[in-house]
C-alpha cells in the first residue's frame, strides 16, 4: 500500500504518459516513410489526440504543482493550431463558468445564441447542424474550430489586445523547431503531418468534446458520462467520466476511474443520466442525426442558478 500511495504522490502515471507520448510521436515521425499509410494516419491520430489529452491534465496541475513545469512536459505544439498558454486560461475559464455551455460565458461551448443564429445565412446553419452530427464533428469540426479560433485572435489583435502576443511567438517559435524535425528531418512535408497528424487528431479529440455537454437548467445536468473502453479511455486519459471530471478538476486521471466506480449511482442520479455506453452507442445514436440543436436556448438566469 506504501508503494502504490508513493506512486500517486509522485504522479508516475502521468509521467510514465509523458513519456510513452513524446517516446511515439518521435518513432512515428521518424519511421513515417517506412510505414503504410494507412497504418501511420490512425497512430499519428491517436499519438496528437492523446497529447492533447496531456496538456488537459497539465492545464489541471498534473504531474507537478508547478505551472511552469507542467507547461514544459506537455506544451510541445504537436498539433500546432492552438499556443499551450491560451489553451490553458481558455480551458479553466471553462471550469470557472457558471453558465457552462452558454455560448457567450463559456469558451467551449459549441452553441450559437439565438440573435447569431438568425443572422446566420443557409449555408453556415447547414454547417452548424452538421457539426450536430458526430460524422459532421468529426470531418468539419477540425477546420471550424480552427479557423473560428484564428479568426478570433485576429481580431483580437486589431482591437489592439496583444495579452497572447508573447504566447503566440512563443507557440510560433516551437512550431518551427517541431516543423524542423518533422520536414527538415523525417521529410514529412508540411501537408502530410497536418493530413495524417493534426486534422484526424483534433478529430479525435472532437470525438469526446461532442458528448460533454449539453445545455440544461441543473448544472449537474449539463455534462456527461461515457463509460468507454480501455483504448478510448487511456486516449482521453479518463476525461470521457466527464461529470465526475468537473465534480473534481483537480482529480488526477488515474483516479477517476476508481472514484466513479464508488460514486456511479449517485452521479447518474445527479446528472440525470446523461450516459453512454461507450463511443460506439454515441455512434449508434447521433453519427448522422443532430444530438441536440445548435441554437443554445437554456436562459443565462437558468444557467446561473
Amino acid at each position: 500500500m506504501a508503494y502504490v500511495s508513493l506512486i500517486r504522490r509522485l504522479e508516475l502515471p502521468t509521467w510514465l504518459v509523458a513519456v510513452a507520448v513524446h517516446t511515439a510521436w518521435l518513432a512515428l515521425t521518424w519511421n513515417f516513410r517506412s510505414l503504410p499509410l494507412w497504418l501511420a494516419a490512425p497512430l499519428g491520430a491517436y499519438v496528437v489526440a492523446w497529447h492533447g489529452s496531456l496538456q488537459h491534465e497539465a492545464v489541471h496541475g498534473h504531474p507537478t504543482r508547478s505551472r511552469r513545469l507542467n507547461a514544459i512536459v506537455a506544451g510541445a505544439p504537436l498539433w500546432l493550431w492552438l499556443p499551450f498558454a491560451i489553451y490553458r486560461d481558455s480551458h479553466l475559464a471553462h471550469h470557472r463558468t457558471r453558465a457552462l455551455t452558454d455560448p457567450l460565458e463559456d469558451p467551449e461551448s459549441y452553441y450559437v445564441t439565438p440573435d447569431e443564429w438568425a443572422r446566420m445565412g443557409r449555408v453556415a446553419r447547414a454547417l452548424r447542424r452538421a457539426q450536430s452530427t458526430l460524422v459532421g464533428r468529426f470531418v468539419l469540426g477540425p477546420a471550424a474550430v480552427m479557423l473560428r479560433f484564428w479568426g478570433a485572435e485576429l481580431r483580437a489583435l486589431g482591437r489592439g489586445d496583444r495579452r497572447y502576443l508573447r504566447a503566440w511567438l512563443v507557440h510560433l517559435a516551437l512550431s518551427a523547431a517541431l516543423l524542423a524535425w518533422v520536414v527538415g528531418v523525417c521529410h514529412i512535408s508540411l501537408l502530410e503531418y497536418v493530413a495524417c497528424f493534426v486534422y484526424p487528431g483534433v478529430a479525435l479529440t472532437l470525438l469526446r468534446s461532442f458528448a460533454e455537454h449539453r445545455p440544461a437548467e441543473r448544472s449537474e445536468e449539463r455534462s456527461a458520462i461515457v463509460e468507454a473502453g480501455p483504448v478510448a479511455s487511456l486516449l482521453f486519459l479518463n476525461n470521457n467520466l466527464h461529470a465526475l471530471h468537473h465534480k473534481a478538476p483537480a482529480l488526477a486521471w488515474y483516479e477517476l476511474p476508481r472514484r466513479y466506480r464508488a460514486e456511479r449511482d449517485a452521479l447518474l442520479a445527479d446528472n440525470g443520466c446523461f450516459f453512454f455506453a461507450g463511443y460506439g452507442d454515441l455512434f449508434w445514436q447521433f453519427a448522422v442525426r443532430e444530438k441536440d440543436s445548435p441554437v443554445h436556448s437554456t436562459t443565462r438566469e437558468a444557467l446561473r442558478s
